[in-house]
């Protein structure tokens, strides 16, 4: 998929360490999502830029038909237990009026806002609904802060979720946000961040470096680590 930005190449070079480093999202966002989007037996959701299927996976037990939709091979091979297509938000290979809901967990950023709006919006359903999900690292623990000083100079200007009113670019009608944590060893400690797309995609030198940084802060800190989150939902629903 050429049209992807160019720092998510480094999605598909670490998928890996995606799957084994990243969190899960907390059960009580997952019941609020459940409820609010109304996933049952006989109802269809899309997790559109499902990643390795970290929400994939939790929404099957509701009962909906789970399809994931997501644009890099090596992601989509780590997604088990629902329909796996190969596509982008801005052209999701369903038909028109397809689906009763949408989820794109920590994605969106990605994407060309309107455009994948048009597309979401063409196979939702009348009265169907969208909900976007991130897991926030919570920067106010002072592990999750110095992770962030390591990684940012190689940053520069990739998407970012902070970057964006996610309330106001989808109109959502309702906001919830969900404590969250992870406990890691060393190994899933540095695997959460070299995960990063601008990371994985970096010079075998660059990574290199980020990974001894982040080795010797595992050591300062000792593990099991500790990492929390601030889980966001934003939900909009069709007219």
């Amino acid at each position: 998929m050429s049209d992807l930005h160019p720092a998510t190449r480094g999605f598909g070079l670490a998928a890996d360490a995606y799957e084994r480093g990243r969190p899960d999202y907390p059960a009580t966002a997952i019941e609020w999502l459940v409820d609010r989007l109304d996933l049952r037996p006989g109802r269809t959701v899309v997790d559109l830029a499902a990643g390795t299927g970290k929400l994939t996976r939790l929404l099957v037990p509701s009962g909906a038909e789970v399809i994931a939709v997501e644009p890099i091979e090596e992601m989509r091979a780590k997604i088990e237990n629902a329909r796996v297509l190969a596509g982008t938000a801005e052209a999701i290979p369903l038909e028109d009026a397809s689906v009763d809901a949408v989820t794109v967990a920590q994605a969106f950023h990605w994407f060309r806002a309107e455009e994948a709006l048009r597309e979401i919006h063409r196979v939702l359903r009348p009265g169907g609904g969208l909900a976007l999900v991130w897991n926030v690292r919570d920067e106010r623990d002072p592990v999750q802060a110095a992770a962030s000083a390591i990684m940012q100079p190689l940053e520069e200007n990739v998407p970012r979720r902070g970057k964006r009113n996610w309330r106001e670019v989808i109109d959502a009608s309702e906001t919830a946000t969900f404590d969250h944590a992870q406990l890691v060893d060393e190994d899933a400690f540095v695997e959460r961040f070299t995960s990063v797309s601008f990371i994985a995609a970096a010079s075998p030198e660059e990574r290199a470096a980020i990974e001894e940084q982040l080795r010797a802060l595992a050591h300062d800190v000792g593990t099991p680590i500790r990492l929390p989150y601030v889980t966001e939902v934003y939900l909009a629903l069709e007219a």
